[in-house]
């Protein structure tokens, strides 16, 4: 009896995992700088028996495209910086090399995209120029060939390219780049219904920044999280925050509808004395707890729906890279295939994956829990309320209230959610269905709850500075009826 009442705990918990397995999807970058790396042939066997299902490469050697043939992983190849000028130049010399580098191995491997160039608006040969005719030559070429809605065309940028990152609502690209290459360089990847590509690394501000900076948020570990007043948001960890930032630069560009895709993270396992929390245990846990949080899904604050595609940096530490320690040592595997930590890449793998985080967030939770007193499962964003009951009305609903707390703080969380926010406030003007009773903390409810729906009732979307607290009976002020979903 002991026994079955185990397995079924344990056949629940397996249930709750695979139930949360729509979420986004892993990825490695494999990169070549070593003198002691494995074959081609014995990387792709390493990539399959660890159920990783999507590579990028730097670059477009037969060998590594050969080898990955007919394995089903998904391949990102690169166009090099120093290629951008003859291919922005030339559209020949663009067939050509979509000629001898993907119409030679496509469909066998599974070449699903092509970077082009790497994160050229920090390259000292200053490629940026070439960037946009590159692309447009290099999506031509695929069009000759009949592979643009198979494969489609990026350009991996460093956060670098921000003018604004902190808080996350004041993301802005810099000015210079904005109408030259960023306006441009969305409106193809609009109209191919592609991605932006995006290098980001937490380690890099955590490590310039340790003073104010907590390791525990850069790490995706339990803390007391960061309020972003633009947004009405609070962030559990540095990822979400950077990538939110991004989110809000294109929005403000007018380019909400273009899809994101993590091309580079990572952290590394060893560095120099100077460079403060690169270890082999913060390597493991921000890629162990960054992987599981991508694989469960959930998106980001700002965009909860976006379950976003990541590729880890990097598959090997390679030894001839040069620059400081850690530029040697960001591998999941060494060059003799071993592991460096113990992560896991796949849904499956979860199951014997013990995170640094405590599970706030899992499919039952009473009560729900606010982030001051530790933060969400894997840092995700997390509702910030008074406890609730889960169960209440049976039907899995939820709405967003405001707290009886002080005037101020419920007007800016009331006009916040009227404006920036975008809920619908229209009920709650004068002589409309709920602006009756006409209180302050009424609206401000109505407000919430709006904004709340609007987003999915996403994590963290009921906060509003700590006024907002999430209820799961429907709220009851006068006749005013609280959507439940838009």
């Amino acid at each position: 009896m002991a026994t079955l009442l185990i397995s079924s705990v344990s056949l629940l918990l397996l249930a709750a995992i695979f139930s949360l397995a729509d979420g986004g999807s892993i990825g490695v970058n494999y990169g070549r700088i070593g003198g002691d790396l494995p074959s081609a042939f014995k990387v792709a066997k390493l990539l399959k028996s660890q159920g990783i299902n999507r590579v990028k490469v730097y670059d477009t050697d037969p060998a590594v495209l050969r080898s990955l043939s007919g394995t089903g992983i998904k391949v990102t190849v690169n166009l090099p910086n120093e290629l951008l000028y003859a291919a922005s130049r030339k559209p020949s010399f663009a067939r050509g090399w979509i000629r001898r580098n993907v119409v030679a191995y496509y469909p066998h491997t599974q070449i699903e995209s092509i970077a082009v160039g790497n994160e050229v608006f920090v390259d000292p040969k200053n490629t940026t120029a070439f960037l946009i005719s590159a692309m447009k030559n290099i999506h031509q070429a695929l069009v000759s060939y009949k592979l643009d809605s198979d494969i489609k065309l990026s350009s991996p940028v460093a956060l670098s390219a921000l003018q604004n990152s902190y808080p996350s609502s004041s993301g802005s690209f810099r000015p210079e780049l904005i109408e030259p290459v960023f306006k441009p360089m969305f409106e193809f990847l609009r109209e191919t219904g592609s991605y932006l590509m995006v290098n980001a690394y937490p380690f890099f501000a955590y490590e310039s920044n340790s003073d104010v900076i907590s390791l525990d948020y850069s790490l995706f570990r339990q803390n007391p999280g960061v309020p972003d007043a633009g947004n009405g948001l609070r962030y559990f960890n540095l990822f979400d925050a950077q990538i939110d930032a991004v989110f809000a630069a294109m929005s403000a560009l007018k380019y909400d509808d273009i899809p994101l895709v993590v091309s580079e993270t990572g952290w590394p396992s060893k560095g120099d004395d100077n460079e403060i929390g690169a270890s082999l245990e913060n390597a493991a846990a921000y890629n162990g707890n960054l992987v599981k949080r991508i694989l469960t899904g959930g998106g980001t604050p700002l965009r909860p729906k976006a379950n976003l595609t990541v590729f880890l940096f990097a598959l090997f530490n390679e030894n001839k890279k040069t620059g400081p320690s850690s530029e040697r040592n960001y591998g999941l595997f060494y060059p003799n295939m071993q592991k460096v930590y113990n992560i896991p890449f796949t849904v499956e793998d979860l199951r014997n994956f013990r995170g640094e985080s405590s599970p706030v967030t899992s499919p039952v939770v009473s009560p729900v829990t606010s982030p001051v007193a530790g933060g969400g499962e894997d840092g995700r964003v997390v509702r910030d309320s008074t406890p609730v009951k889960r169960g209440g009305n049976g039907s899995g609903q939820s709405w967003c209230v405001a707290k009886d707390v002080e005037k101020g703080k419920l007007q800016s969380g009331l006009d916040y959610a009227c404006g920036k926010g975008g809920a619908d406030c229209r009920p709650i003007q004068p002589g409309s269905t709920c602006y009756d009773p006409n209180t302050l903390q009424a609206h401000a409810s109505f407000a919430y709850n709006s904004y709340y729906q609007k987003m999915g009732r996403a994590e963290g979307a009921c906060y509003f500075d700590g006024s907002a607290y999430v209820v799961t009976e429907p709220p009851q002020f006068g006749k005013c009826e609280f959507p439940t979903g838009y």
